[in-house]
């Protein structure tokens, strides 16, 4: 394994993990410490910026088109990254109780 995803610059992602992946908590720190070292070997793979040269990069890349399901730990843990990234924002608003909704009284009084 020492042939593939080899890398000669940590990966970071300021605009998702400002703070770093082990930080923010979505990560396991196996998963953020794969990430950091072998991140931007994964995105230039995902990205084919870089041709797969050994086995397990084609089978890393195999994964990232969907073709094949993830087995190995760095599969998983590109696919999990990509997935936090991808997925839309959480919307909170200040008001912490229930919206209050106006009640309109239907009784029609028929006596009158």
């Amino acid at each position: 394994m020492t042939d593939s995803f080899v890398s000669q610059q940590r990966f970071f992602d300021s605009k998702n993990y400002p703070r770093g992946f082990s930080r923010h908590g979505d990560f396991t720190i196996k998963e953020a410490l794969i990430l950091e070292k072998y991140g931007c070997a994964f995105r230039d793979l995902d990205t084919e910026v870089k041709k797969p040269t050994t086995a397990e990069e084609k089978s890393f890349l195999a994964v990232c088109k969907g073709k094949k399901e993830p087995s190995t730990d760095f599969e998983k843990t590109w696919l999990k990254y990509l997935s936090r990234i991808n997925k839309p924002k959480r919307f909170h608003t200040l008001s912490g109780g229930k919206p209050q909704v106006d009640v309109i009284d239907d009784f029609v009084d028929t006596d009158d």
